[in-house]
C-alpha cells in the first residue's frame, strides 16, 4: 500500500474540557498517514491524481477551528470521518498530540486508524 503523509503539522485551536481552555488557543501536533495509490499520479506527474497534502493541511486547521470540541478523541474521530469523505481516502492513521497538556510529558494524545487497506 502506498501512503501520503503529513508529519508534525502544528495548528492552533480551541480544545479542552476546562472553562479556561475554551478561552484560549492551544497547539496541537498532527501526524497523518493516508493510504492512496500513488501510481496514477506518478504516471504523468499529475497533482490532481494524488492527495494534495498542502490542501489537506489547510483543511485540518480549518476543520479544527470551525468544530471546537472538548476531547482529542472527539476531534480525531470527526476529523478522520471528514477527511475520508472529503478526499475519498480509503484508509488513514491519525495521531493528535497536545504538547502542553501534562507538565512532565513531552506530549499526550490519541492515535486512531480508520478504513480498509488495499
Amino acid at each position: 500500500m502506498d501512503k501520503v503523509f503529513i508529519q508534525g503539522l502544528s495548528i492552533q485551536t480551541t480544545i479542552g474540557f476546562y472553562a479556561w481552555e475554551k478561552e484560549i488557543k492551544q497547539t496541537l501536533i498532527i501526524d497523518l498517514e493516508m493510504g492512496w495509490n500513488t501510481q496514477l499520479a506518478a504516471e504523468n506527474d499529475e497533482l490532481n491524481k494524488t492527495l494534495d497534502y498542502a490542501d489537506i493541511s489547510e483543511t485540518i486547521a480549518t476543520f479544527a477551528n470551525n468544530n471546537p470540541v472538548d476531547l482529542l478523541e472527539t476531534l480525531a474521530e470527526r476529523l478522520a470521518n471528514y477527511l475520508m469523505a472529503e478526499y475519498q481516502i480509503p484508509w488513514l492513521k491519525l495521531r493528535i498530540a497536545k504538547p502542553t497538556a501534562v507538565h512532565n510529558a513531552h506530549a499526550v494524545g490519541v492515535e486512531i486508524e480508520r478504513g480498509k487497506t488495499f
